[in-house]
């Protein structure tokens, strides 16, 4: 299918003018350009144009998460019949394995993983290697080693009506797929066996597959897309069922690939034995040993990446497979934010090598580990042939890597607002009883029906802010990186929706945020330079105000930094600018009017509520609860828990 973008507005202001001139240039081979767009300019608009009139797939790489999640929703709706993906790292906790030397402290791998990612980066990848017509948000988690592409599609099992296959044998293929057999609940990447029919739950959740045998023959096979309630269609074609996990190898270039790993430990055990290292030696024995027990019974180990070289036949130092190698050869790449991808992006292999360096020199891990790494920055630019770097406050690095290239020419700004909305007015306070200025301040907006960011320095004064003006009378809440990936949109759009008055933060309430109904960035402690104060943040942080015609931010201070200096001179440059640019075309600034959505992967507690609407005996949901604990769908049974507390019931102790 072709890139076909949906659309109630039209290109205004200088968005025609960014779109043709990336578009030229990328048709002219442009390796870098830097879109230079202020907030609330459309940014995201301008990139999904460019990608229709480039007719190329596309990945979009964000730096944090939450901004992730918002340009997946805006692409979706963009391109509703194209294929738009999410793939971000999976853990909503992680701790890597790493060993302490000076404490002797092992510190084992430990990690939640976020099972509805985990699906949504399967599908992903396999939707790249499957539809031209794909675009893929993603953290700087794309830069890391998922295992090759061509291994990943070979493993896969080729499946058609009529084809001649045991039922023993296709049961073995699941397992080998890591697909998990459980007959009694049915969560994507499991399959369960009633007689001749055997289910599968795609690993993406998408979809369902029946197969019917008959005899030592696959007599049919059915696809439902609605996995609650199946409605089977019958498939004439041949169906490709991927692997449930990556990094699984076939079963004649797994036993290689041990063999290949038992000779590394056999040559890394004599040289750790002539240095004397002899609880090394034990220790990487016993462990490796372990491990290859685990794969030669199951295929799989609790982190089989660390053995991702021998298993994909890599040489040492060659490039590990990541996403972007599950694109075809044409793709585009917009980094998001750039100012801050880029810098992510330099520093992942680094510290990457550094931890692994000390778990191979101690015994925990074969050098072949060291292989198993993000790319380094070199590597980054190599696999990416065009780049386009985004950002209202770009970094040197990029604007030099433009300038280069083509000049001026390959910098494209893109200032003017389609509202007609101005950068906000800027005042600074001092910092004596600031927090009773800014209590005053939270009052009159919420007469108002305004909402605002409040953005300090630390966790610890994120929550005791926010506790603070919770007991001034004030609905607010605390937002950092310790809030789950999937519940921050949720808070932004309760303060969209008015059910907050304000939200408290530290950097996470800085770039890409679309919240229209905020008209107020106060900046606590604005003259402490540094890295969450310095010009690039500060313009940033103000500058999500700016999508309110009464946009204004508050920098408490008791003196003028030279990074505060700069930063109210870029301001006060755009919004001449504007100004004038609104004078000439006769535009009177009008507010954004934006649909707020509630995150479709963080409505499990809705679903639970619609599921048992109506339902007043707390003897039934208490009877619910109990089954999905049975089940040991202990997620499940702990909404149902919470809903019963609600409706203040008493749980039985």
């Amino acid at each position: 299918m072709n890139f076909k973008l949906i659309s109630n507005f039209k290109p205004t202001g200088d968005q025609p003018q960014a779109i043709e001139k990336l578009a030229a240039n990328l048709a002219a081979g442009a390796k870098n350009q830097v879109l230079l767009g202020v907030t609330g300019s459309g940014k995201t608009a301008t990139m999904s144009w460019v990608i229709e009139k480039m007719q190329r797939p596309a990945l979009i790489i964000s730096p944090n998460k939450t901004l992730a999640i918002q340009l997946y929703q805006e692409f979706k709706e963009f391109f509703p019949n194209n294929a738009v993906h999410y793939f971000v790292s999976y853990y909503d906790y992680y701790q890597p394995e790493a060993y302490i030397a000076t404490t002797d402290t092992y510190i084992e791998k430990d990690a939640k993983i976020n099972e509805t990612i985990d699906r949504m980066r399967h599908e992903a990848v396999q939707d790249l290697l499957s539809r031209p017509d794909s675009i893929v948000i993603a953290s700087v988690s794309c830069i890391y080693n998922i295992g090759s592409p061509e291994e990943y599609q070979k493993v896969s099992l080729e499946i058609q009506p009529g084809q001649s296959m045991k039922r023993k044998e296709l049961l073995s293929s699941l397992t080998s797929l890591q697909y998990q057999r459980n007959d009694i609940d049915f969560p994507p990447g499991t399959f369960r066996v009633r007689g001749q029919i055997i289910e599968i739950h795609l690993v993406t959740g998408k979809e369902l597959v029946k197969i019917e045998m008959a005899g030592d023959m696959i007599e049919s096979i059915a696809i439902s897309k609605d996995t609650l309630q199946p409605r089977y269609q019958l498939l004439s074609a041949t169906y490709l069922l991927y692997p449930a996990k990556f990094w699984i190898a076939s079963e004649d270039k797994l036993k290689i690939a041990m063999q290949n790993i038992r000779k590394e430990l056999a040559g890394r055990l004599v040289e750790l034995k002539k240095q004397n290292k002899l609880v090394e030696a034990q220790r990487l024995e016993q462990r490796t040993n372990y491990d290859l027990e685990m794969i030669e019974e199951t295929g799989y180990c609790h982190g089989i990446e660390n053995y991702s070289r021998h298993m994909e036949f890599r040489p040492t130092k060659v490039p590990p497979f990541t996403l972007l190698d599950y694109f075809k050869d044409n793709f585009l790449v917009f980094l998001d934010e750039s100012h801050l991808t880029i810098p992510q992006l330099r520093a992942m292999s680094a510290g990457d090598r550094a931890r692994k360096q000390s778990l191979v020199n101690f015994g925990f891990r074969l050098p072949s580990a060291l292989d198993n790494r993000p790319l380094t920055f070199k590597e980054f630019f190599g696999k990416t042939k065009q780049r386009v770097h985004v950002s209202a406050t770009p970094g040197e690095f990029e604007q030099d890597l433009a300038m280069q290239e083509k000049g001026q020419e390959y910098i494209v700004e893109q200032v003017i607002r389609p509202t007609g909305l101005l950068e906000p007015q800027i005042e600074i306070r001092k910092t004596k009883n600031q927090l009773t200025d800014l209590t005053k301040e939270l009052k009159k907006l919420k007469a108002r029906g305004q909402r605002a960011l409040v953005i300090t320095i630390t966790k610890r004064l994120a929550e005791e802010i926010a506790n603070f003006l919770t007991e001034q009378g004030l609905r607010v809440e605390w937002l950092h990186s310790e809030i789950k990936t999937l519940e921050r949109p949720a808070f932004l759009a309760s303060l969209r929706k008015g059910e907050l008055d304000a939200i408290v933060g530290i950097n996470l309430l800085r770039e890409g945020l679309d919240l229209p109904e905020v008209s107020l960035i106060a900046i606590l402690d604005a003259d402490k330079e540094g890295f969450l104060r310095n010009e690039t943040t500060l313009v940033q942080t103000m500058g999500r105000a700016a999508r309110h015609q009464e946009g204004r931010a508050i920098l408490y201070a008791d003196k003028v930094t030279l990074s505060m200096k700069n930063a109210i001179k870029e301001i006060d440059r755009r919004r001449k600018i504007q100004e004038e640019y609104n004078k000439v075309h006769n535009i009177t600034p009008a507010p954004i009017v934006k649909e707020i959505r509630d995150f479709q992967l963080a409505q499990k507690e809705k679903e639970i509520i619609k599921e048992f609407a109506g339902l007043d005996d707390p003897k039934l949901l208490l009877k619910e609860m109990k089954i999905a604990a049975k089940n040991l769908d202990f997620e499940r049974a702990a909404e149902i828990r919470d809903l019963l507390k609600s409706k203040k019931e008493i749980l039985p102790s």
